[in-house]
């Protein structure tokens, strides 16, 4: 880290400013992706010009806010604010219960739903609840519906010297999570969903190069084939092997934890 410059504005203006005109910034707020790669140099400093820029401390970014029939959660509102929101528990229940499963207390005490957005990993824990949730991402110059977002394998459609300020929830939507892993709490997910019938909504995690809707599986709930739905949805993804699993177990875990929250909907 000696090579690497380290910026802490005071506001979000100043943040913008200089983000877009330091040249090779990376924004920081938890840090719980950022530090883990600059470790492992799977991301390096660059060599001149190379910045870091912490927005922890930034007010504008944090907090949970109701907006008429709208929640917003701050981009660096951090994982256990989250949990421990009235209104999240109220309203948004999928996300408190899917920012329970990442990480250990420490993570969530440091961990943002921004950067799990800007990270963009196929297996990021909160990012198929968003997607159930047709949330909005607001930036500092535009709103970016969720489904608009992911462009790639750790891409998304924010601009170079975009920077994410909130997340913006609809209220009244019932969804549902369930995180498969490795183990019961601190293990990346090989299989992530989170599900709404009203809309359909079918959302997964780990089974694609990004977080993805189940279209064709969605198609079948509108018309109330819950069957048709679950033999659908293995064909909606496009898992892979690697060291957490393989593709056929996700394929058969993504039918079987879908046909699980579609009978937890019909028990009320």
């Amino acid at each position: 880290m000696r090579d690497v410059t380290y910026l802490r504005p005071r506001t979000l203006s100043e943040a913008v400013q200089l983000y877009r005109t330091t040249p090779g910034c990376r924004p920081l707020a938890g840090g719980t992706d950022l530090m883990v790669m600059l470790h492992a140099r799977t991301l390096r400093p660059e060599p001149r010009g190379g910045a870091v820029l912490d927005l922890w401390s930034l007010a504008e970014l944090k907090g949970v806010r109701r907006l008429g029939d709208i929640l917003e959660v701050g981009a660096a509102e951090p994982y256990t604010g989250i949990i421990g929101s009235a209104e999240v528990q109220q309203h948004l229940p999928a996300l408190a219960a899917a920012a329970r499963t990442i990480g250990a207390a420490q993570i969530q005490n440091r961990g943002t739903l921004g950067g799990n957005l800007a990270n963009a990993s196929p297996a990021g824990d909160t990012l198929p609840v968003l997607l159930a949730y047709d949330v909005v991402v607001v930036t500092d110059r535009r709103s970016i519906p969720i489904d608009r977002f992911f462009t790639g394998y750790r891409k998304t459609a924010l601009e170079s010297d975009e920077l994410i300020t909130a997340v913006r929830f609809p209220i009244g939507r019932q969804v549902a999570f369930r995180k498969v892993g490795t183990r019961a709490a601190q293990a990346i997910s090989k299989v992530v969903l989170a599900v709404s019938l009203t809309p359909a909504r079918v959302a997964i995690g780990s089974v694609a190069e990004v977080p993805l809707r189940a279209h064709r599986a969605e198609a079948a709930l509108e018309g109330g084939d819950v069957a048709g739905a679950i033999a659908a949805v293995a064909d909606d993804i496009r898992p892979i092997d690697d060291v957490r699993s393989t593709a056929a177990y996700r394929r058969a875990v993504t039918q079987n934890v879908l046909r699980g929250l579609l009978d937890a909907f019909a028990r009320g």
